[in-house]
């Protein structure tokens, strides 16, 4: 027999209460929720209590958080600004394309730009938390490695600063991880142009590879928009039109 939804519905904010009363057993100095939408416990931490609070999260034994299942780098520069509107109706229209401005370093607070997340999961209590750090600088973001508590995030963390340019201080072999020998910049932070630095193509006069400045003026497409309205009538269509009047086409 199927478990009733409106009873294990109840149970889920039990084991929220359960747990954010387990941290605070645990790390009673430790109190900073944030809010979110996703149903789990998120708290933040300061960068240089990290590897203290790892520790207890992981050996606690109300919370054993055994595994660090990922490890995701966040650029807040232009949080929350867009580039043309999509949840409100618009009486201008789009046009073909936007220009985009430069991001403006003064969007966020200093120390506020660069974020670590961790995604933790006890799997013999079946329960998950996550954290997050700031990095207090924004010009070279740092964060202490969490290799020594679980071994688990040493690939993470290599894409962490591979993609964002996060440093993780005491990581045993940081390196880039996805993008290429050579590879100038990176690619997931606000201001890293969409078409890159530099462009790749075969030089037919040298007989090599070249590497050349991109020649892509970069442009920001806007959404498709489809309109459902009498435009689209088969009536009004040269589309066959069946017995029902629907369109074949």
């Amino acid at each position: 027999m199927s478990a009733d939804p409106a009873a294990a519905a109840a149970v889920a904010p039990t084991r929220l209460q359960n747990l954010a009363g387990a941290v605070a057993l645990a790390l009673p100095d430790f109190q900073h929720p944030v809010a979110n939408t996703c149903g789990e416990l998120t708290y933040e931490v300061a960068a240089d209590r990290l590897l203290e609070v790892a520790t207890v999260l992981r050996d606690a034994a109300h919370l054993k958080f055994e595994l660090c299942m990922d490890v995701c780098g966040v650029d807040y520069l232009e949080h929350g600004r867009a580039e043309w509107k999509t949840q409100d109706a618009t009486s201008s229209g789009f046009s073909r394309g936007v220009a985009r401005a430069q991001p403006s370093e003064d969007v966020v607070a200093a120390g506020r730009r660069f974020a670590v997340v961790y995604h933790l999961l006890s799997v013999s209590l079946n329960q998950r938390l996550r954290l997050r750090v700031y990095c207090a600088d924004d010009t070279e973001p740092m964060v202490d490695s969490v290799i020594g508590i679980w071994a688990g995030t040493n690939w993470f963390e290599r894409e962490a600063f591979d993609m964002f340019g996060i440093l993780f201080k005491g990581h045993p072999d940081l390196r880039r991880l996805l993008t290429d020998y050579g590879f100038i910049g990176h690619p997931f932070r606000k201001d890293f142009p969409l078409s890159g630095n530099v462009e790749v193509r075969y030089d037919p006069e040298k007989g090599r590879v070249v590497y050349q400045p991109v020649t892509i003026d970069a442009r920001v497409l806007v959404p498709k928009v489809i309109r459902h309205d009498n435009r689209y009538d088969p009536q009004l269509t040269n589309a066959p039109v069946g017995a029902e009047g629907k369109s074949l086409g």
